[in-house]
């Protein structure tokens, strides 16, 4: 989903946060110069990219992303892609994964900001990321300083060619709107700016994936932990989008079956400064949130009179006791 296929020379970025180029988050590709080999909306599938030996369609052979046909004139390939949410933008995956002889040689990025409309021919495009250099089925990554909020992104391929994914890791743009009749909001979900800061073991499926919308589509749509073979539990260490009081917490243990955590608790804590590896230490002594719960298999786990009395918090750690898989993590509440 937001996190693609383990990859350990990943930065940061990618653990971090949410990928807005999704197409299951709302993202869309709008339009292209030129899609005859492979439709630009395969490029934002969160699904890794799969190469089918022997699969052709009418245009040639069926390729998992977005590909166009070789270029005869002067200029270059480009696609106009919605951003699921209007966001910052960290980093970006552009990724050829399965294209060898097809793959663009160099591509760019550019970005607008557009409320209640798309691009058109009028649109002023500003530059995100320079040229680069691409090689094929490969993975690169690009960190963006740019502090500039967008909602559009242009992707430009040098002169044509295949991109099996884009991936834009973001912080969306939140301003704390209630997305309930509750009046309530998930303040670590992904798509309002909650992201994980660190988690002791990601195994079977990264923490990132407890902060998604919707309930998991299966038994890899979540966090899950290896076996744990020592004393201990597992954990997680997550920023709220914004500091608030959290007045309703749902565990959703979706999917797991043989592998779901005995029990759950949660600590909070308003912090200022300090640095990833800081925040772990600290967590260990912050105060009960939600004492240990009991969890079952499959099963959506709300909590509201078991959250003890606490002051605003900017971070959560999620312990789940000793290991196992969790789909969804929801703290809803007022931000403070």
């Amino acid at each position: 989903m937001a996190v693609a296929a383990a990859d350990p020379n990943a930065p940061d970025f990618v653990r971090r946060y949410v990928n807005l180029a999704d197409a299951r988050l709302g993202a869309a590709a709008l339009a292209a110069s030129d899609d005859f080999f492979a439709d630009k909306s395969r490029m934002l599938n969160p699904d890794p990219a799969v190469f089918i030996p022997g699969k052709y369609d009418d245009n040639g052979k069926w390729m998992d992303g977005w590909e166009s046909r070789r270029k005869r004139i002067s200029g270059h390939d480009w696609c106009v892609v919605r951003l699921a949410r209007p966001g910052r933008i960290h980093g970006v995956d552009l990724d050829t994964s399965h294209f060898t002889g097809n793959y663009p040689p160099a591509a760019s990025l550019e970005a607008c900001y557009l409320i209640g409309s798309d691009p058109d021919e009028r649109t002023e495009w500003t530059p995100l990321l320079p040229s680069v250099n691409l090689t094929g089925n490969s993975h690169h990554y690009f960190a963006v300083s740019d502090d500039t909020p967008c909602t559009h992104l242009r992707v430009n391929l040098y002169p044509d060619g295949g991109l099996a994914r884009l991936r834009v890791y973001a912080t969306p743009k939140f301003g704390g709107e209630s997305d309930g009749d509750d009046g309530l909001t998930d303040l670590v979900a992904a798509l309002n700016g909650g992201t994980v800061v660190a988690a002791n073991n990601e195994h079977f499926g990264p923490a990132s994936r407890l902060l998604l919308p919707g309930r998991g589509l299966n038994m890899g749509d979540g966090w899950e932990t290896r076996r744990r073979r020592e004393p201990g539990n597992d954990w997680c260490v997550i920023a709220l989008a914004l500091p608030g009081i959290v007045e309703s917490i749902e565990v959703d243990t979706a999917h797991f079956k043989g592998n779901y955590p005995d029990r759950c608790s949660l600590q909070g804590a308003q912090v200022t400064g300090g640095t990833a590896q800081s925040l772990v230490t600290q967590s260990m002594f912050w105060p009960a949130l939600l004492p240990e719960q009991k969890l079952q298999m499959d099963h959506q786990h709300f909590f509201t009179s078991e959250i003890q009395p606490h002051a605003p918090v900017t971070h959560v750690r999620f312990t789940i006791h000793p290991d196992g898989g969790v789909s969804r993590l929801r703290l809803r509440g007022k931000p403070a």
